[in-house]
């Protein structure tokens, strides 16, 4: 069944349009990675400073949150073909510019820019992404550009360092603007009415903000997003953090057991996220809760374990749950909202949850060292628990499949 499953998900890159998307994603997402790598090396060289190296990744971080709080209309009122090859040239101008940058402050700006093309793009492909692919294989679509995701999270840091290793980080900045060349020319292969239907009337761009909030506060699926998997990022922010202590003082398993629990949660994601579509066909509403119960018990067993190996296989559970809800959560936000006001509401829940992602950040680094690694996993899973108290109080009975329209 999940070999006939696969088979019809990678089925969709035979369509010529959604594959274009793909492989644009592909090509972002590589650039987004390599410069992952190359920036804080450079500013590293400029600075040897720790600050600063938290000022860059602060500077990168930021757009997001701030882009679904004050500029998430744009998404529905612009072109969102346009959104994407703007957001593509303007990084592949800054990555042409960043050779040139002759300071740490020059650097940390210029990657602040960036991240603004970072932020309007992910939203833009996951909004238009509903018009673009039938609605029986929208889960499916998810689960790929995922997929991508993943993969280039994966690939992109190995080949920055070894490009800056061989290179310096300036051939690294030149890669990344060709990566994005490359996906601006792809994305310019797809017709713009296929990733939008429809552009509401411009009403006051407050207004228009304020819908957006009005729209995720009446619909249960969208407070579902907004509410469980913000409790949510609360433990994938105490993982992160805690992760390197478990490895190396928990496990005693070094560096090398560290890259082991990465390279275990890395293909339980990808593996979660290619199961996505023939768990969610079931009911999406039954298996948000199962994939999050995954999650969690895959995160208990890490705390529990007694040794890397089966810390390894503990984290590849937890990625599988963490895969799945992920494409659930992109589905819940599909299927919840209508076309003209999705952009809007994937952007202000992208910045609610990569805000609460970066105060779990502040608060997993006491908690781990004042209780230690085990019980900051333990404590984890206690808290996606809870998220998935709230997740089956929202969306339990709630009908999550109605069709969405795609145009002719």
């Amino acid at each position: 069944m999940l070999a006939l499953d696969l088979r019809h998900q990678f089925g969709l890159l035979e369509d010529g349009r959604f594959r274009l998307l793909f492989l644009a994603t592909f090509a972002s997402g590589i650039g987004n990675w390599l410069a992952v790598i190359a920036l804080q090396i450079d500013v590293y060289n400029e600075t040897r400073s720790g600050w600063w190296i938290g000022a860059l990744l602060i500077a990168t971080f930021l757009p997001a949150v701030f882009l679904g709080l004050l500029a998430g209309p744009l998404v529905d009122r612009l072109s969102r073909k346009g959104l994407m090859i703007g957001s593509d040239l303007g990084r592949l101008a800054v990555f042409v510019v960043l050779p040139f940058a002759g300071s740490a402050t020059a650097i940390v700006l210029l990657a602040a820019l960036a991240g603004i093309g970072n932020a309007f793009f992910r939203p833009a492909v996951l909004a238009g992404l509903p018009n673009l692919v039938p609605a029986d294989r929208l889960v499916s679509a998810n689960a790929l550009l995922q997929l991508v995701e993943w993969t280039t999270t994966a690939i992109g840091p190995i080949l920055g360092g070894a490009i800056v290793a061989a290179s310096g980080p300036d051939l690294a900045y030149r890669v990344n603007a060709v990566t994005f060349g490359i996906s601006a020319l792809l994305v310019m292969g797809i017709p713009g009415r296929l990733l939008q239907s429809d552009r509401p009337i411009g009403r006051g761009h407050w207004r228009e903000l304020a819908e957006g909030f009005s729209v995720v506060r009446h619909s249960r699926a969208l407070l579902c997003v907004l509410i469980a998997w913000s409790i949510a990022m609360l433990a994938v922010g105490i993982v992160n953090v805690a992760e390197v202590f478990l490895a190396r003082e928990s496990y005693d398993a070094g560096d090398f057991g560290f890259g082991l629990l990465w390279a275990g949660s890395g293909i339980g994601l990808i593996l979660g996220g290619l199961a996505a579509s023939s768990i969610l066909k079931r009911g999406l509403a039954g298996a948000y809760v199962l994939v999050l119960a995954i999650y969690a018990l895959g995160i208990l067993a890490a705390a529990v374990s007694p040794g890397i190996w089966f810390g390894v296989a503990s984290m590849m559970l937890a990625g599988f749950g963490n895969g799945g809800a992920v494409v659930a959560n992109i589905t819940l936000v599909q299927r919840g909202a209508e076309d003209r006001v999705r952009g809007r509401v994937f952007t202000l829940l992208m910045s609610v949850n990569y805000a609460v992602l970066g105060a779990a950040f502040v608060v997993a680094g006491p908690i781990t060292d004042a209780l230690g690694a085990r019980w900051a996993y333990a404590i984890a899973s206690a808290t996606v628990t809870a998220a998935i108290a709230v997740a089956w109080l929202l969306i339990r009975g709630q009908d999550l499949a109605q069709p969405v329209a795609r145009p002719a």
